[in-house]
This record gives C-alpha cells, sequence and structure tokens, in this order.
C-alpha cells in the first residue's frame, strides 16, 4: 500500500470515528485545500529553503486544508474548539503551515535549514509548538527550541500518527499518546489532562472515551 493510501485509509478510520461520535468536531473539517494553495507551498519552500512539501502533508491537505471551529451555545466561556480533535491541537492551513516556517524579514531561517514543515498545533495566535513532518516522519516543534528539530521523528509517518489516534480512541490505553486522554464534550472531541485539567467550566461535561 502506498503512502498516500495509508495516509487516506487512516484519515477515513479517524473521521469515521468522529463522525459516529464527535460530529461537531467532524463538522469542522474544511474541505480540501484548492490546489493552487498546495502548489504555492511548494513553491515557496523550494525558493526559500530549497526543499520541497512532504509528499504526505501534500496528500493531506488535498484531503482537508485546516478546520474552522464551530460556535457553541453552551461554551460561555470559550474553552473548547470543536476543530482541536487530535492530541496535538488543529491541522494548519498551508498558509498557517508556513508563516512559522520561512525565514522571517531578515532572511533568517530559525529553523536551522531543517527539511520540515509544521502541520499541527496547539497555539493557534502565533504558533509557537506543535508538530513538524519531513520525510523522516513527524516529530515535535517548539520554537523555544528549534535546535535538533527534525532529528528525531517520534512516529514514522502522518498516517502513523492518526493510526495511533484511532487506535487511542478505539481500543485505549486512554494515555497511550501522552498524559492527555481523550473525553467528547458537546459533541468534541478534546484531550484533556485528569491530573491538572485545562477545562475549566466544561469540565463537568466532558465524558472520558475510555
Amino acid at each position: 500500500m502506498s503512502d498516500q493510501r495509508n495516509l487516506e485509509a487512516a484519515w477515513r478510520h479517524l473521521t469515521a470515528w468522529l463522525k459516529a461520535n464527535a460530529p461537531v468536531s467532524y463538522a469542522s473539517l474544511l474541505p480540501g485545500a484548492p490546489e493552487v494553495a498546495v502548489v504555492s507551498a511548494d513553491a515557496a519552500l523550494r525558493q526559500h529553503l530549497g526543499f520541497s512539501l512532504p509528499a504526505e502533508l501534500a496528500a493531506l491537505w488535498r484531503i482537508c486544508g485546516g478546520v474552522e471551529h464551530q460556535e457553541l451555545e453552551d461554551d460561555e466561556e470559550g474553552e473548547v474548539g470543536s476543530g482541536a480533535f487530535l492530541p496535538g491541537g488543529v491541522i494548519m492551513s498551508p498558509v498557517d503551515a508556513l508563516r512559522p516556517r520561512l525565514p522571517d524579514r531578515a532572511d533568517t531561517d530559525w529553523w536551522g535549514g531543517a527539511p520540515v514543515v509544521p502541520w499541527l498545533t496547539g497555539d493557534e495566535a502565533g504558533p509557537e509548538s506543535g508538530h513538524w513532518v519531513g520525510d523522516n516522519g513527524v516529530g515535535r516543534w517548539s520554537l523555544d527550541s528549534l535546535i535538533d528539530v527534525g532529528r528525531k521523528a517520534a512516529y514514522p509517518s502522518i498516517a502513523a500518527y492518526l493510526d495511533a489516534v484511532h487506535r487511542t480512541l478505539t481500543d485505549g490505553p486512554a494515555d497511550a499518546m501522552g498524559p492527555g486522554v481523550p473525553g467528547v464534550v458537546w459533541g468534541c472531541l478534546i484531550w484533556d489532562w485528569p491530573e491538572v485539567p485545562l477545562l475549566d467550566e466544561a469540565l463537568p461535561y466532558w465524558t472520558p472515551v475510555h
């Protein structure tokens, strides 16, 4: 099975779970990004950094170009982002993904030339951390520590990451992907920390998957 078919299968399994168990998160999925956006992202990386867009990320963007949080009437405090259904946060759009990756106005690449692109973040307002993807897999990134970015992958691919999410949701254990565990609140899949909950007002309505 090709890498693209692996990705498509992983995405299909995960989104089927969302549709059945977290329909508001499922409704947050945007359609695939326009081809021009994918091509432009690839061209920008080639021009400014000398490497091409990872093929698996391009394939994901053609399936889903990001997320749009749904309005939740019960969420008066604005705690729950319906599109943050992955433990790593939200899928970044092509524009959002390239913003922290391309050199700044001083033409400095703070990522040290690492041939990786961010694709997930929990910091939507000016992303400062998340997950990167490159030809060698998926790993964590943080603007506070970019010296080793791209060197050590936690998952061999985006498909493997999505498969791990699906296995955690269906088979467990709940903490298979770290201290955050999955639960559903107001139709949204949200990962929270049982020992030090991030949710406040929404926590009484959050039901762990396991």
